[in-house]
């Protein structure tokens, strides 16, 4: 079970940016995003910002989620504790649904004039069933911070110490 925690302050959200909902992404809207990354490759992203994947699922393209709990999961298979979300704003311009494997735009969506392509959660693309965004041009993203997990203290005890009996 994991120790860390994931706390985010939305409080703070940049004028014309929208809370997570679970709505289709509205062309031209402002969103809150988060990109899932290493803590070496978050002090990276603050130097020179972000660069296009080569490829993923749906082509390249920078890879974010509206979701905290989504983009918290990356990397898959590296220890939570070296782990670090960016949190950013992108505007989205002309959003493309993808919303099943072999979509006949699934990587090539850009090429159809959409800036970012997103996956609507539960819809069988993406295992966890969360959302997921992808967003073709950099420059559309504005980084505002990075989030790095935190020790979770548990339950109180008052005292208690289970072994001891006080």
């Amino acid at each position: 079970m994991s120790r860390l925690q994931w706390a985010e302050d939305d409080f703070d959200l940049p004028p014309g940016a929208v809370r997570l909902c679970l709505s289709e992404p509205v062309d031209g809207q402002t969103y809150i995003m988060y990109h899932g990354t290493t803590k070496k490759n978050a002090r990276s992203i603050l130097a020179s910002g972000f660069k296009q994947s080569a490829d993923g699922m749906l082509g390249r393209g920078v890879y974010l989620s509206r979701d905290l709990k989504k983009a918290s999961r990356y990397p898959i298979n590296h220890p939570e504790s070296d782990r670090a979300v960016v949190k950013v704003v992108v505007n989205v311009g002309r959003v493309k649904r993808i919303d099943r494997q072999h979509h006949p735009l699934q990587k090539t969506w850009h090429d159809h004039g959409y800036d970012t392509a997103w996956v609507p959660p539960n819809c069988g693309m993406v295992p966890s069933g969360l959302e997921e965004d992808c967003v073709w041009d950099p420059n559309q993203i504005k980084i505002i911070k990075v989030i790095n997990p935190t020790l979770d203290p548990g339950p109180a005890t008052f005292g208690y110490d289970p072994y001891r009996g006080y």
